[in-house]
């Protein structure tokens, strides 16, 4: 998210840019408004590009979440099974059963914990590959309104309704990227989606 930001920064200075003259720095005056603002949490939420990656995540996560309750289930029956077998073994062989299973149960633990960062990565992947597909989109409402700064809407205290163009966006971003394609953008091999 803070990349993102820094690339919605970049692109504000850069339009901010093309209101002043090179080298007196004198404002040139701009029809209509000169700054727009934009709600990106909505974009992500409401355009098609956007619930699509909130639909893959939703599914890897909930595949994640599934795999681990039977992990779980399957450690926790191994478990009480080697419990139970403790009274008739030796203590040597119990012990070094005890060793293998709490070995597997770490590596297990760190192999699911890499599926939840290796997940999280790809979101934020997602989200990313989003927000740069959709700059050249955004561009053009900026550009076709006149106006010379675009900021998120999250970061202004107080505007007017007509400088907010979130809802266009929305719109403008669904005929342009539709669910921004065909190839998954959120996976986890070895995982069942639901």
């Amino acid at each position: 998210m803070a990349r993102l930001l820094t690339l919605m920064h970049a692109a504000a200075f850069t339009l901010a840019a093309f209101a002043y003259g090179p080298a007196d720095a004198q404002p040139v005056a701009l029809s209509g408004a000169a700054i727009l603002v934009l709600n990106q949490d909505r974009l992500l939420t409401q355009t098609e590009f956007g619930q699509r990656i909130q639909s893959e995540l939703d599914a890897a996560s909930q595949a994640l979440a599934a795999e681990n309750r039977e992990i779980e289930a399957q450690l926790t029956e191994e478990e009480l099974d080697l419990t139970e077998r403790r009274p008739t073994m030796p203590t040597e062989e119990f012990r070094a059963l005890a060793d293998e299973f709490d070995t597997r149960v770490v590596a297990i633990r760190a192999a699911q914990d890499a599926k939840t960062r290796d997940l999280q990565a790809q979101a934020e992947a997602a989200q990313q590959r989003f927000f740069e597909e959709t700059v050249p989109v955004l561009l053009e409402i900026v550009q076709a309104r006149g106006a010379s700064v675009l900021l998120d809407s999250r970061t202004v205290l107080l505007s007017a309704g007509s400088v907010d163009i979130t809802d266009a966006a929305i719109v403008a971003i669904d005929e342009a990227l539709g669910p921004g394609g065909d190839a998954p953008l959120i996976s986890l091999p070895g995982l069942t989606q639901p």
